[in-house]
């Protein structure tokens, strides 16, 4: 009988118990390392939020980042943004990337992020990776501009496609 009465408080302990466990895992996940400073120059970063007119265009983000002066021993990698991640190409003398959407929806929504996402970002925030001496390590922007955003009546052009 004694045991009966006291089953209700081990359930519920061992509730708490579990739970704390998960939070802190997933808080694991969602954290990582930024670097104070970057070893490359960072000019004003900005996007711009694009629509294709058909259904299954979609939406997305462009995302420009002018940065100069990288040695030869760093690489480039990702950008990371409003819980999309894309690989980072080099145009015009400025980093750029196509942050695709997957929701079929005519107008731009944010995503949620996926348990793998690495970082837990505000909207005017993105975070790059770059590889330096054969190990990738992160760097945090602030205070992202935004220009107008672009409508594609006939779906993308096919500077986006690829």
């Amino acid at each position: 009988m004694k045991l009966l009465k006291k089953a209700p408080y081990a359930i519920v302990f061992t509730a708490i118990f579990v739970s704390t466990f998960q939070c802190a895992s997933s808080r694991e996940i969602g954290s990582a390392t930024f670097e104070e400073q970057a070893p490359f120059k960072v000019k004003p970063v900005y996007f711009q939020e694009w629509y294709a007119g058909i259904k299954v265009g979609g939406t997305g983000i462009n995302i420009f980042l002018p940065i100069t002066d990288v040695a030869e021993n760093i690489e480039i990698d990702r950008v990371y943004f409003r819980n999309l991640s894309a690989k980072l190409t080099k145009k015009d003398g400025k980093y750029m990337s196509l942050l695709k959407n997957k929701s079929p929806n005519s107008k731009f929504k944010s995503t949620e992020a996926s348990t793998n996402y690495p970082f837990t970002l505000s909207d005017n925030e993105c975070a790059i990776s770059y590889i330096e001496n054969r190990r990738t390590k992160y760097f945090k922007i602030v205070g992202i501009n935004q220009v107008a955003a672009t409508y594609h009546k006939n779906g993308l052009p096919s500077i986006y496609i690829k």
